[in-house]
This record gives C-alpha cells, sequence and structure tokens, in this order.
C-alpha cells in the first residue's frame, strides 16, 4: 500500500501570492482528511516575516481535528523553529536541509556541513522532546545553482540525520531535475547503504513534466512513501523555477489504475482541488481535475 504524504496545506500554499486564511487551511486539511488522507505536513515553523503565508502554524494546529489516526507535520529549518514545534502538538517534525552548497549558502548563509552539524542538534532536541522527526534533505537529485549533486553527499548528510534521531528519511527534487533512471539509481544507492526497513519517502516537482515518471520510478525501486500536493499546487520560495509538486489525485489516479492500494477517495480528492481552485482563484496544475475520472 501507498503512504501518501500530503504537502499541500504547506509546500502548496506556502508558494501563492493570495493569503490563505486558518479557516480555510482548516477546511482543507479536514477535506483532505475525509478522502483518506492520513498524513499531512500542515503547517511550517519558518520566519513569519520570510514566509507570511506560514505565519499560523500555531492558530492552525490549535483548530485541527484530533484524531489517533491522523499525522500532522511541521516544517522546521533552525533551532527558533524547534521552539516554537515544542510548543504545539505538532506529532511530526520535518527537519530540512538541501545537500547543495550552493543552494545553502544562498538561502541559508551557511555550507551543508554547518547545517548538518546544526540541524543534527535539533533533531536530537526534538527525539528527546518526545516528538517524531522525519529528515528531509533537499536538492538530492540536482541543484539549479550546481547541477548535479553527489550521492555520497546525500547519504552522508542522511547518515548523519539517522544518527541524531530521525526515523525517517525524505529525498526531495527541490526543482524539478530528477528524470526516472537517476531516481532509481539514487534509491537504490540509499537501500544498499542503509537496508530496506528504514522508511524512505521521495518528494517531487512536476517542473519539467516528470512528476508521475519520477514516482513510478521510486516506487519501482522499492519506496512506498510519496510526498504530493492537491491540485499539484506550491513549489518553494527559496528556488528558481520549482514550479509545482507532484499531484496528489493524479498519482493516485496512476496507482488506482495499476491496482494499487492508496487508502484514498479519488473522486473526493478532485472534487477537494477543485475546491482549492476556487479558493485561489487561479487555475491549478492537476490534470484528474480537469478530465475527471470517467
Amino acid at each position: 500500500m501507498i503512504e501518501i504524504c500530503e504537502v499541500g496545506p504547506r509546500d502548496g500554499l506556502q508558494n501563492e501570492k493570495k493569503m490563505i486564511s486558518t479557516e480555510t487551511k482548516a477546511e482543507l486539511i479536514a477535506k483532505l482528511i475525509d478522502a483518506g488522507i492520513r498524513n499531512i505536513e500542515a503547517v511550517s515553523f519558518v520566519n513569519p516575516k520570510v514566509v507570511p503565508q506560514m505565519a499560523d502554524a500555531e492558530e492552525l494546529l490549535k483548530v485541527l481535528p484530533k484524531r489517533k489516526d491522523i499525522r500532522y507535520g511541521g516544517l522546521v529549518l533552525s533551532r527558533s523553529g524547534l521552539e516554537r514545534a515544542l510548543r504545539t502538538d505538532v506529532h511530526l517534525l520535518h527537519v530540512v536541509t538541501t545537500t547543495s552548497d550552493s543552494f545553502n549558502l544562498r538561502n541559508a548563509k551557511r555550507s551543508v556541513n554547518q547545517a548538518v552539524d546544526e540541524l543534527s542538534k535539533v533533531i536530537q532536541e526534538g527525539v528527546s522532546s518526545h516528538k517524531g522527526v522525519a529528515g528531509v534533505l533537499g536538492t538530492a537529485f540536482g541543484c539549479p545553482f550546481e547541477g548535479e549533486v553527489p550521492v555520497e553527499r546525500v547519504l552522508t548528510a542522511a547518515e548523519r540525520f539517522l544518527d541524531a534521531g530521525c526515523t525517517e528519511i525524505t529525498l526531495a527534487d527541490t526543482t524539478g531535475m530528477a528524470n526516472p533512471l537517476q531516481v532509481q539509481k539514487v534509491v537504490s544507492e540509499f537501500y544498499n547503504q542503509f537496508g530496506k526497513d528504514l522508511s524512505l519517502g521521495l518528494h517531487f516537482h512536476n517542473t519539467r513534466g516528470l512528476g508521475l515518471a519520477n514516482i513510478l520510478a521510486g516506487y519501482q525501486a522499492g519506496v512506498r512513501r510519496f510526498d504530493s500536493s492537491i491540485g499539484g499546487l506550491g513549489g518553494c520560495p527559496f528556488a528558481p523555477k520549482a514550479v509545482g509538486n507532484a499531484c496528489t489525485e493524479d498519482m493516485v489516479n496512476m496507482f488506482n489504475g495499476m491496482g494499487i492500494e492508496t487508502g484514498t477517495d479519488l473522486d473526493k480528492l478532485i472534487q477537494t482541488a477543485l475546491w482549492l481552485e476556487n479558493e485561489m482563484e487561479r487555475p491549478l496544475d492537476g490534470m484528474m481535475m480537469k478530465a475527471g475520472i470517467a
């Protein structure tokens, strides 16, 4: 069975010019839950001056449905973000760094090693505070500034995050540079080093139209956990050309057609995407919301 991590409420909305109210975000998440989504990246504990779309993290978490079968995740990029997160009931901390020095130096004013040093302490404190912690490694399939990122650098960062206490790792294609053969190679090398018992997830952008192809390549390589965004909404405000995430309902349709269970209701996902398109007041990139199931 496929495990979907729905990132629309965070990675989807953070790059939008239109500011969405806390109430509308809560309604979106409620619709996603009703459609069968159980793992949701709901908030981001970043500087609200930098990403004002995510400024209401604490307020949103207070009004979300509280259910034992629902897991809410929150993005953490720094010690100050961790301090905010620990004052909430968020279940899983998504601790993020990129694996490209060029990207990190431009956006965080620190090298990858410096970021991993600092964030390893954040992970350790999160674990000691009884939060789940997942490590997210951006630019794992290429950097818009320096091109190829050696897979050894990705594996080294993953190992340090795991040693610090992460129980999950997600490899993120920050600006949609991956291709299917590369995905299979990177996943294979990851499993060769860490084994297949570790929870590995993949996060793809559809910038160059390869989002679903890369997800399928990851599935064929053994991965069963994938990030996706309702309606294909989203992108990274710190990365050029990070246009659109892999689309949740399109991915579900692909797996449904292959006879692979996702635990979700495709029709409800499509209806949620159409509702969100109306809320955003602009066309979204999803294909199933245009074509329909029939």
